[in-house]
Protein backbone atom coordinates (compact mmCIF):
# COMPACT_ATOMS: atom_id res chain seq x y z
CA UNK A 1 0.00 0.00 0.00
CA UNK A 2 1.06 3.64 -0.76
CA UNK A 3 0.67 6.24 1.59
CA UNK A 4 -0.11 9.96 0.10
CA UNK A 5 1.15 12.78 2.08
CA UNK A 6 -1.25 15.10 0.27
CA UNK A 7 -4.16 13.51 1.03
CA UNK A 8 -3.24 11.68 4.33
CA UNK A 9 -4.71 8.07 3.12
CA UNK A 10 -3.98 5.51 1.41
CA UNK A 11 -4.41 6.00 -2.40
CA UNK A 12 -7.54 4.27 -3.52
CA UNK A 13 -6.44 3.19 -6.62
CA UNK A 14 -3.39 0.36 -4.67
CA UNK A 15 -6.28 -0.51 -2.41
CA UNK A 16 -8.63 -1.45 -5.29
CA UNK A 17 -8.01 -5.11 -6.75
CA UNK A 18 -7.65 -6.20 -10.84
CA UNK A 19 -9.44 -8.63 -12.02
CA UNK A 20 -9.85 -10.63 -15.33
CA UNK A 21 -12.95 -12.51 -15.68
CA UNK A 22 -14.40 -15.15 -18.06
CA UNK A 23 -17.83 -15.58 -19.08
CA UNK A 24 -19.63 -12.24 -17.12
CA UNK A 25 -22.90 -12.45 -19.85
CA UNK A 26 -24.67 -13.62 -17.27
CA UNK A 27 -25.19 -16.07 -14.17
CA UNK A 28 -21.99 -16.59 -12.05
CA UNK A 29 -19.42 -14.40 -13.65
CA UNK A 30 -21.90 -11.35 -14.16
CA UNK A 31 -22.66 -11.40 -9.99
CA UNK A 32 -19.07 -11.99 -9.42
CA UNK A 33 -17.89 -9.10 -11.94
CA UNK A 34 -21.08 -6.60 -10.04
CA UNK A 35 -19.54 -7.78 -6.57
CA UNK A 36 -16.11 -6.88 -7.41
CA UNK A 37 -17.34 -3.31 -8.94
CA UNK A 38 -19.37 -2.49 -6.38
CA UNK A 39 -16.69 -2.38 -3.64
CA UNK A 40 -14.96 -0.31 -5.92
CA UNK A 41 -12.25 -3.27 -7.95
CA UNK A 42 -11.72 -2.76 -11.38
CA UNK A 43 -12.78 -5.70 -13.66
CA UNK A 44 -11.51 -6.56 -17.38
CA UNK A 45 -15.13 -8.00 -18.48
CA UNK A 46 -14.91 -10.54 -20.71
CA UNK A 47 -18.16 -12.55 -23.08
CA UNK A 48 -18.11 -13.20 -26.22
CA UNK A 49 -21.12 -10.74 -27.07
CA UNK A 50 -19.82 -7.79 -25.48
CA UNK A 51 -23.56 -6.09 -25.67
CA UNK A 52 -24.46 -7.91 -22.56
CA UNK A 53 -21.80 -6.27 -20.77
CA UNK A 54 -23.50 -2.69 -21.24
CA UNK A 55 -25.54 -3.37 -18.02
CA UNK A 56 -22.31 -3.03 -15.86
CA UNK A 57 -20.60 -0.51 -18.19
CA UNK A 58 -23.72 1.82 -17.56
CA UNK A 59 -23.64 1.50 -14.05
CA UNK A 60 -20.03 1.39 -13.29
CA UNK A 61 -18.48 3.55 -16.10
CA UNK A 62 -14.50 2.67 -16.60
CA UNK A 63 -14.09 0.68 -13.69
CA UNK A 64 -15.06 -1.85 -16.28
CA UNK A 65 -13.31 -2.75 -19.52
CA UNK A 66 -15.61 -4.59 -21.65
CA UNK A 67 -13.41 -7.37 -23.79
CA UNK A 68 -14.67 -9.76 -26.64
CA UNK A 69 -13.87 -13.01 -26.17
CA UNK A 70 -13.75 -16.52 -27.19
CA UNK A 71 -11.42 -18.64 -24.37
CA UNK A 72 -10.90 -21.49 -27.31
CA UNK A 73 -9.27 -18.52 -28.93
CA UNK A 74 -5.52 -18.40 -27.90
CA UNK A 75 -4.55 -15.77 -29.09
CA UNK A 76 -7.88 -13.41 -28.52
CA UNK A 77 -7.50 -14.60 -24.61
CA UNK A 78 -3.56 -13.64 -24.60
CA UNK A 79 -4.66 -10.11 -26.07
CA UNK A 80 -7.58 -9.22 -23.77
CA UNK A 81 -4.94 -10.10 -21.11
CA UNK A 82 -2.46 -7.73 -22.33
CA UNK A 83 -5.16 -5.19 -22.70
CA UNK A 84 -5.85 -5.67 -19.17
CA UNK A 85 -2.69 -4.74 -17.68
CA UNK A 86 -2.02 -1.97 -20.39
CA UNK A 87 -5.40 -0.19 -19.02
CA UNK A 88 -4.84 -1.20 -14.90
CA UNK A 89 -1.70 -1.53 -14.81
CA UNK A 90 -1.94 -4.87 -12.95
CA UNK A 91 -3.48 -8.12 -12.66
CA UNK A 92 -4.72 -9.33 -9.09
CA UNK A 93 -7.91 -11.91 -9.62
CA UNK A 94 -8.10 -14.17 -12.46
CA UNK A 95 -11.77 -15.89 -12.47
CA UNK A 96 -11.63 -18.73 -14.65
CA UNK A 97 -15.99 -18.79 -14.92
CA UNK A 98 -16.70 -19.24 -19.03
CA UNK A 99 -18.25 -22.56 -19.31
CA UNK A 100 -20.96 -24.48 -20.09
CA UNK A 101 -23.29 -28.24 -19.88
CA UNK A 102 -22.84 -31.04 -22.11
CA UNK A 103 -26.30 -32.82 -21.49
CA UNK A 104 -25.92 -36.47 -22.71
CA UNK A 105 -25.02 -40.48 -22.04
CA UNK A 106 -21.63 -41.69 -22.86
CA UNK A 107 -22.81 -43.58 -26.00
CA UNK A 108 -24.55 -40.66 -27.42
CA UNK A 109 -21.71 -38.04 -27.40
CA UNK A 110 -20.25 -37.75 -31.09
CA UNK A 111 -16.76 -36.96 -30.97
CA UNK A 112 -17.21 -33.27 -31.47
CA UNK A 113 -19.47 -32.55 -28.89
CA UNK A 114 -16.74 -33.64 -26.55
CA UNK A 115 -13.94 -31.66 -27.79
CA UNK A 116 -15.90 -28.85 -28.11
CA UNK A 117 -16.98 -29.26 -24.23
CA UNK A 118 -12.97 -30.04 -23.83
CA UNK A 119 -11.98 -27.10 -25.63
CA UNK A 120 -14.38 -24.43 -23.88
CA UNK A 121 -14.32 -25.78 -20.08
CA UNK A 122 -10.97 -26.92 -20.03
CA UNK A 123 -8.52 -25.82 -22.47
CA UNK A 124 -10.29 -22.36 -22.19
CA UNK A 125 -8.95 -22.31 -18.80
CA UNK A 126 -5.40 -23.57 -19.65
CA UNK A 127 -5.04 -21.10 -22.35
CA UNK A 128 -6.06 -18.01 -19.97
CA UNK A 129 -3.51 -19.30 -17.14
CA UNK A 130 -0.68 -19.71 -19.69
CA UNK A 131 -1.91 -16.16 -20.02
CA UNK A 132 -1.79 -14.63 -16.79
CA UNK A 133 0.96 -16.62 -15.24
CA UNK A 134 4.27 -14.54 -16.56
CA UNK A 135 2.23 -11.24 -15.53
CA UNK A 136 1.99 -12.41 -11.90
CA UNK A 137 5.41 -14.30 -11.59
CA UNK A 138 6.70 -11.14 -12.28
CA UNK A 139 4.44 -8.95 -9.45
CA UNK A 140 5.07 -12.00 -7.20
CA UNK A 141 1.60 -12.56 -6.60
CA UNK A 142 -1.78 -13.08 -7.64
CA UNK A 143 -4.86 -15.42 -6.98
CA UNK A 144 -6.28 -17.44 -9.86
CA UNK A 145 -9.88 -18.85 -9.28
CA UNK A 146 -11.00 -21.51 -11.67
CA UNK A 147 -14.45 -22.43 -11.07
CA UNK A 148 -15.38 -26.00 -11.01
CA UNK A 149 -18.27 -28.12 -10.02
CA UNK A 150 -18.95 -30.58 -7.18
CA UNK A 151 -18.83 -32.45 -10.72
CA UNK A 152 -15.76 -32.15 -10.74
CA UNK A 153 -15.17 -34.57 -7.92
CA UNK A 154 -18.19 -36.62 -7.86
CA UNK A 155 -20.03 -38.17 -11.14
CA UNK A 156 -24.14 -37.88 -12.19
CA UNK A 157 -25.73 -39.73 -14.93
CA UNK A 158 -26.10 -37.96 -18.78
CA UNK A 159 -23.47 -35.66 -17.84
CA UNK A 160 -19.96 -37.28 -18.79
CA UNK A 161 -18.92 -35.08 -21.46
CA UNK A 162 -18.95 -32.24 -18.37
CA UNK A 163 -17.79 -34.20 -15.55
CA UNK A 164 -14.67 -35.03 -18.26
CA UNK A 165 -14.07 -31.43 -18.07
CA UNK A 166 -14.47 -30.72 -14.33
CA UNK A 167 -12.22 -33.51 -13.14
CA UNK A 168 -9.81 -32.36 -15.69
CA UNK A 169 -9.51 -29.18 -14.85
CA UNK A 170 -9.08 -30.12 -10.84
CA UNK A 171 -5.93 -31.80 -11.64
CA UNK A 172 -4.63 -29.71 -13.59
CA UNK A 173 -5.19 -26.71 -11.35
CA UNK A 174 -4.24 -29.33 -8.26
CA UNK A 175 -0.98 -29.16 -10.24
CA UNK A 176 -0.77 -25.62 -10.92
CA UNK A 177 -1.34 -24.79 -7.61
CA UNK A 178 1.72 -26.54 -6.21
CA UNK A 179 3.96 -25.10 -9.31
CA UNK A 180 2.88 -21.67 -8.53
CA UNK A 181 2.88 -21.50 -4.90
CA UNK A 182 6.51 -20.12 -5.25
CA UNK A 183 5.84 -17.07 -6.80
CA UNK A 184 3.55 -16.25 -4.49
CA UNK A 185 0.30 -17.17 -6.76
CA UNK A 186 -2.70 -18.75 -4.96
CA UNK A 187 -5.13 -21.18 -6.79
CA UNK A 188 -8.70 -21.89 -5.46
CA UNK A 189 -11.44 -24.45 -7.00
CA UNK A 190 -14.78 -23.22 -6.73
CA UNK A 191 -16.87 -26.48 -6.76
CA UNK A 192 -20.64 -25.07 -6.56
CA UNK A 193 -23.85 -27.06 -6.08
CA UNK A 194 -27.15 -26.31 -7.77
CA UNK A 195 -27.62 -22.57 -8.30
CA UNK A 196 -29.66 -21.16 -10.56
CA UNK A 197 -27.86 -20.15 -13.44
CA UNK A 198 -28.49 -20.91 -17.41
CA UNK A 199 -27.00 -24.46 -16.43
CA UNK A 200 -29.16 -25.95 -18.02
CA UNK A 201 -30.90 -23.53 -20.28
CA UNK A 202 -30.14 -21.88 -23.96
CA UNK A 203 -26.18 -22.36 -23.46
CA UNK A 204 -26.24 -26.28 -22.62
CA UNK A 205 -25.58 -28.40 -24.89
CA UNK A 206 -27.90 -31.75 -25.33
CA UNK A 207 -27.56 -34.79 -27.40
CA UNK A 208 -29.36 -36.46 -29.87
CA UNK A 209 -31.11 -39.34 -27.55
CA UNK A 210 -31.04 -42.92 -27.82
CA UNK A 211 -34.27 -44.70 -26.79
CA UNK A 212 -32.54 -47.44 -24.83
CA UNK A 213 -31.71 -44.25 -22.30
CA UNK A 214 -35.37 -42.84 -21.56
CA UNK A 215 -35.68 -44.66 -18.40
CA UNK A 216 -32.27 -42.98 -17.20
CA UNK A 217 -33.58 -39.44 -18.48
CA UNK A 218 -36.73 -39.74 -17.23
CA UNK A 219 -35.67 -40.44 -13.54
CA UNK A 220 -33.62 -37.32 -13.88
CA UNK A 221 -36.22 -35.44 -15.50
CA UNK A 222 -38.31 -36.40 -12.57
CA UNK A 223 -36.23 -34.91 -10.10
CA UNK A 224 -37.10 -31.83 -11.42
CA UNK A 225 -34.29 -28.78 -11.40
CA UNK A 226 -34.15 -29.04 -6.94
CA UNK A 227 -35.75 -27.04 -4.63
CA UNK A 228 -33.66 -24.19 -3.24
CA UNK A 229 -31.26 -23.58 -5.87
CA UNK A 230 -28.70 -20.90 -4.89
CA UNK A 231 -28.93 -17.41 -5.87
CA UNK A 232 -25.64 -16.61 -7.91
CA UNK A 233 -25.98 -12.91 -6.31
CA UNK A 234 -24.91 -14.15 -2.89
CA UNK A 235 -22.12 -16.58 -4.57
CA UNK A 236 -21.01 -13.37 -5.79
CA UNK A 237 -20.62 -12.26 -2.44
CA UNK A 238 -18.89 -15.05 -0.96
CA UNK A 239 -16.46 -15.17 -3.65
CA UNK A 240 -15.29 -11.89 -2.04
CA UNK A 241 -14.30 -13.59 1.34
CA UNK A 242 -12.04 -16.33 -0.75
CA UNK A 243 -10.23 -13.54 -2.43
CA UNK A 244 -9.86 -11.27 0.46
CA UNK A 245 -8.42 -14.31 2.56
CA UNK A 246 -4.75 -14.32 3.53
CA UNK A 247 -4.77 -17.75 3.51
CA UNK A 248 -7.75 -18.40 0.60
CA UNK A 249 -8.57 -22.29 0.46
CA UNK A 250 -7.12 -24.85 -2.38
CA UNK A 251 -10.73 -26.17 -2.93
CA UNK A 252 -14.41 -24.91 -1.27
CA UNK A 253 -17.78 -25.38 -1.90
CA UNK A 254 -20.31 -23.18 -2.92
CA UNK A 255 -23.94 -23.89 -1.35
CA UNK A 256 -25.21 -26.03 1.85
CA UNK A 257 -25.67 -29.13 -0.77
CA UNK A 258 -21.95 -30.32 -1.84
CA UNK A 259 -21.32 -31.51 1.73
CA UNK A 260 -24.11 -33.85 1.69
CA UNK A 261 -23.21 -35.36 -1.58
CA UNK A 262 -19.79 -35.38 -1.57
CA UNK A 263 -19.43 -37.34 1.87
CA UNK A 264 -20.77 -40.68 1.43
CA UNK A 265 -18.98 -40.84 -2.27
CA UNK A 266 -15.62 -40.09 -0.52
CA UNK A 267 -16.61 -42.59 2.00
CA UNK A 268 -17.90 -45.74 -0.16
CA UNK A 269 -14.41 -45.01 -2.21
CA UNK A 270 -11.95 -45.35 0.64
CA UNK A 271 -14.16 -48.31 1.72
CA UNK A 272 -13.62 -50.03 -1.42
CA UNK A 273 -9.79 -48.97 -1.78
CA UNK A 274 -9.25 -50.54 1.31
CA UNK A 275 -11.26 -53.54 0.69
CA UNK A 276 -9.19 -54.44 -2.45
CA UNK A 277 -6.04 -53.92 -0.60
CA UNK A 278 -4.84 -57.56 -0.77
CA UNK A 279 -5.50 -57.09 -4.69
CA UNK A 280 -3.70 -53.85 -4.76
CA UNK A 281 -0.64 -55.78 -2.84
CA UNK A 282 -0.75 -58.60 -4.79
CA UNK A 283 -0.67 -56.29 -7.92
CA UNK A 284 2.95 -55.03 -6.44
CA UNK A 285 4.24 -58.49 -5.63
CA UNK A 286 3.23 -58.71 -2.53
CA UNK A 287 1.42 -62.27 -1.40
CA UNK A 288 -1.80 -62.34 -0.86
CA UNK A 289 -2.27 -64.08 2.85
Amino acid sequence: MAYSATTGSIKEDLLSKVWYITGVSRGFGKEFARSALGRGDKVAATARDTDSLSDLVAEFGDSVLPLPLDVTNRAQVFATVAETVARFGRLDIVVNNAGYTLFGMVEEITPEQLQHQLDVNLFGVFHVTQAVLPILRAQGSGHIVQISSVGGIVAFQGMAGYHASKWALEGLTETLAQEVAQFGIKTTLVEPGGFATDNGGSSAVRTVPLPQYDGIRKAIQDLGPGAGWGDPVDAGHALLDIVDAQQPPARVFFGAKPIDIVEPVYAERLETWRRWQPVAEKADGIPVA
